[in-house]
C-alpha cells in the first residue's frame, strides 16, 4: 500500500474538521520556520524503529514522547503489502483526549514518515507534513551515496520533482528538517506552506454573501438578468415568461453584476457579453461560429472578467493578457483510479483550451496562494462532435466547445485550511462533483478581484 493510500482512511476526519468541528485546529498551525524540530528524538529511535529488521518494527508497540517544548509525537508502525511506514505522528492540536482517536492522524503540521519495504527493509522516502493537511507535502527519496531527491506535492501536484539535494539519504533520519529544506536553497517554495488567512477575509466574505442569496434563485436554460433587472434569453434578450430564472452563463452574470453594482449602481448588459473577445480560433473554426457558437462560454467570461477589471482597477488591466490564466508552477500531477496511481506530465496551458482539469485542484492551490482576493470564471471545454449516420450522413465536425460556465472561488479559511467554493447555474456544488463530472475536459481561467460589498440588487 502506498504511503499516501494509508491516509485515505483520515480523509472524514478532515473532511469534518473542514466543516467545522476540529475547524478551530488549523488556528494553531506555526508558521513552518517554527515547528518545533524532533531531530533529538530522531536520533534516538534510528536504530530500533529506522534500521531495524522489518518483523522487528512491526512487532514494536507505539511510543509517546514528549518534545521539550511540549509537542507530543506518537511513534507506531503501519504495513501495507509491500511496504510498511514508521510514523511520527504529531498530536493534531486542541485533539488531546478527544473520543475518536484522532489526536495523532499522521499529518498534523510536524509529522514526519519514514516508508521501507518489508522485504529487505530497504528505505523508499520520507514524507513530511508542513501543514496540517494530508494534501500538502514534501518528500524525499534516495538517489546516490551522497543524494537525495526531494519532492513537493500541492493536492497531487508536483510544484518540485526529483530535485537532487547533496544529503545522503539515511542522513536525513537524524537531520532537522530546515536543514534539509536549507539544502534546496531558493528552489523550495515555502509560502506555499505559509498561507496567511488574514489575506482572504474578502473571499470568505464574497462566498458567504453569495451562499446566503442562492435560495432566490432558480435555473432556466439560456436565462440572464439584463440591465434593467428584467429576466431575459440570452439567445435573443427577449423578456422569459412565467418565473424567471438563470443558466450557467446568466449566473455568472449576476455573480458580476453584484461585484460591480455596488460601485456603479447598474447591472452589465447582456448583448456586449456575447462579443469575440481576444484570439481564439482559426479559419477552420470560422464557418461555425453562426452554426454551433463554439466559443461562447469563453467570450462570455472574457468579456465579464475585463468588464470588472475596468470598473474594480482600470482600462489597462483589462486586457486579455491580464485577465487569463495562463502560469502553473508544476509540471507533474499524480492521478489516481481504483487500481492505483501514476504520476503523468501536465502540459499546462493549452491556447484555445486552458488548463486539463485533472491539475485543476493543484493550479487554484497555488492560485490562491499567489493571487489572494481572487476568483475564476471556469470555461469548460471538449471536442465536440457527431457522428456520421443515416439521418445525418455528413455529421459534424468535432470541435473545441465552451459549452458550461462556473464561478471558483479557492481561499483559506479563517483557521487555515483550503477551501474551494463552487457556483454554478444558481446554486452551489462541491469541488468533486465539479472536477468528476469533466473527465478528460480542459478549463479556461478569467481572474476578478473581489472586494467590498456583493449586491446584485
Amino acid at each position: 500500500m502506498g504511503i499516501f493510500a494509508s491516509f485515505v482512511k483520515y480523509a472524514p476526519v478532515l473532511l469534518l474538521a473542514l466543516s467545522g468541528s476540529l475547524a478551530d485546529l488549523y488556528a494553531l498551525d506555526l508558521a513552518t520556520k517554527k515547528i518545533e524540530d524532533d531531530s533529538s528524538l530522531r536520533i534516538s529511535l534510528k536504530d530500533a524503529w529506522f534500521t531495524e529488521t522489518p518483523a522487528r518494527v512491526l512487532g514494536r508497540r507505539s511510543e509517546y514522547h514528549t518534545l521539550k517544548g511540549g509537542s507530543r509525537i506518537q511513534v507506531r508502525s503501519e504495513a501495507g503489502k509491500d511496504e510498511f511506514m514508521i510514523i511520527l505522528a504529531r498530536e493534531l492540536p486542541g485533539a488531546a483526549g478527544n473520543s475518536r482517536g484522532d489526536s495523532y492522524p499522521g499529518w498534523a503540521q510536524g509529522s514526519w514518515i519514514l516508508t521501507r519495504r518489508r522485504d529487505d527493509g530497504s528505505p523508499s522516502r520520507i514524507r513530511i507534513f508542513l501543514r496540517s493537511d494530508p494534501y500538502t507535502y514534501i518528500q524525499f527519496r534516495p538517489f546516490s551515496s551522497d543524494k537525495s531527491q526531494m519532492d513537493v506535492v500541492l493536492y497531487d501536484g508536483y510544484i518540485i520533482r526529483s530535485l537532487p539535494v547533496a544529503i545522503p539519504f539515511e542522513r536525513l533520519y537524524v537531520l532537522p528538517v530546515e536543514d534539509a529544506l536549507a539544502a534546496a536553497g531558493d528552489r523550495f517554495p515555502r509560502r506555499y506552506f505559509d498561507p496567511d488567512p488574514g489575506m482572504y477575509r474578502d473571499s470568505r466574505a464574497f462566498t458567504a454573501a453569495v451562499r446566503s442569496r442562492l435560495a432566490e434563485l432558480s435555473f432556466r436554460d439560456d436565462g440572464a438578468i439584463d440591465e434593467q433587472g428584467n429576466y431575459v434569453f440570452i439567445d435573443t434578450l427577449e423578456k422569459q415568461d412565467g418565473d424567471g430564472g438563470l443558466n450557467c452563463s446568466g449566473f455568472a452574470k449576476w455573480v458580476v453584476d453584484g461585484i460591480l453594482k455596488p460601485l456603479t449602481g447598474t447591472r452589465l448588459s447582456v448583448a456586449p457579453l456575447k462579443e469575440p473577445f481576444g484570439s481564439r480560433g482559426d479559419n477552420f473554426t470560422a464557418p461555425w461560429e453562426q452554426v454551433r457558437d463554439p466559443f461562447f462560454g469563453l467570450d462570455w467570461c472574457r468579456n465579464l472578467a475585463s468588464q470588472a477589471w475596468t470598473v474594480l482597477r482600470s482600462r489597462t488591466y483589462a486586457a486579455l493578457e491580464e485577465i487569463e490564466v495562463k502560469n502553473w508552477p508544476f509540471s507533474q500531477v499524480i492521478l489516481r483510479n481504483p487500481e492505483g496511481s501514476s504520476v503523468y506530465a501536465y502540459p499546462g496551458f493549452l491556447e484555445n483550451a486552458g488548463f486539463g482539469i485533472e491539475g485543476l485542484h493543484p493550479l487554484l492551490y497555488t492560485l490562491a496562494v499567489d493571487e489572494p482576493g481572487r476568483i475564476y470564471l471556469a470555461a469548460v471545454n471538449t471536442e465536440i462532435g457527431a457522428p456520421v449516420t443515416a439521418s445525418n450522413p455528413r455529421g459534424l465536425p468535432r470541435l473545441r466547445q465552451y459549452f458550461h460556465i462556473a464561478v471558483l472561488v479557492p481561499y483559506f479559511n479563517e483557521y487555515g485550511s483550503f477551501q474551494i467554493a463552487v457556483f454554478e447555474s444558481a446554486e452551489e456544488t462541491s469541488f468533486t462533483q465539479f472536477k468528476n463530472r469533466y473527465p478528460g475536459h480542459f478549463v479556461n481561467l478569467s481572474r476578478i478581484p473581489v472586494e467590498g460589498n456583493f449586491d446584485p440588487d
